[in-house]
């Protein structure tokens, strides 16, 4: 039996984010039908992750539906998953950074009318953690790659600078045409935020994307494939 993979989903009070998650995993369904995919929030939103474990059996693993390697990935699903002493459980990787979320990335610009040669910001929720930082600041190199060197700033909408205005009025003054990138897996307060900051186009946040189904499954396999003992956490 392949073990389940629980899809770990932070939450939100913005309503669109469950249906988000939920259109994804439908995604990943599809893609494999035969595997058990299960969905568990952090906090905010039923099931919540400890509901999710408690009800699984056998081996199960854990993707973070998260862009970096911040607290909740390095802290929180470890003991989540210590406390689940009934289950084998394997924590992947968090989806970023890597080159499936650039492509989604990529086609939401497009999807909002950005033009080439227009700059970007990379909008994130944020973080005190200096490994999501590093995470988030390589996926917008990697971005700036993709669009044929443009700028590409990553910015932040909490704990950490620049703010998404601040790196949106920094590339106006450099006679840049802006567009922001919704670096979100989902809607919510801070993607609404931070496309309200955009003087030009604003992507939609990754959300149900193709690559993203794609990616779910490649962090799972990956997981799997990782020698190792169990309850052990990702990092590449």
């Amino acid at each position: 039996m392949q073990p389940t993979l629980v899809a770990v989903a932070h939450g939100s009070r913005d309503p669109r984010a469950a249906h988000t998650v939920l259109a994804l995993l439908d995604r990943v369904r599809e893609l494999r039908p035969r595997l058990d995919v299960r969905l568990g929030h952090i906090e905010l939103n039923r099931p919540l992750l400890s509901d999710t474990l408690r009800d699984a059996t056998g081996p199960a693993v854990l993707v973070p539906l998260l862009l970096g390697r911040g607290t909740h990935v390095k802290r929180d699903l470890p003991a989540a998953a210590a406390r689940a002493g009934h289950l084998r459980v394997r924590i992947a990787a968090p989806l970023g950074p890597h080159p499936l979320l650039v492509e989604a990335l990529y086609e939401r610009l497009l999807e909002a009318g950005r033009e080439p040669g227009t700059a970007v910001v990379l909008a994130s929720a944020g973080s005190l953690d200096p490994d999501s930082a590093a995470d988030t600041r390589r996926t917008a190199a990697l971005l700036s790659e993709r669009l044929g060197g443009v700028p590409v700033v990553p910015a932040y909408a909490s704990a950490a600078a620049p703010s998404v205005p601040e790196a949106v009025r920094a590339l106006t003054a450099r006679g840049h045409r802006v567009a922001v990138a919704s670096y979100f897996a989902a809607p919510g307060r801070f993607a609404t935020a931070s496309a309200a900051a955009a003087p030009g186009p604003a992507a939609a946040p990754l959300g149900a994307h193709p690559a993203l189904a794609r990616l779910v499954l490649h962090r799972y396999d990956e997981a799997l494939a990782r020698p190792g003992r169990h309850r052990e956490l990702a990092t590449a």
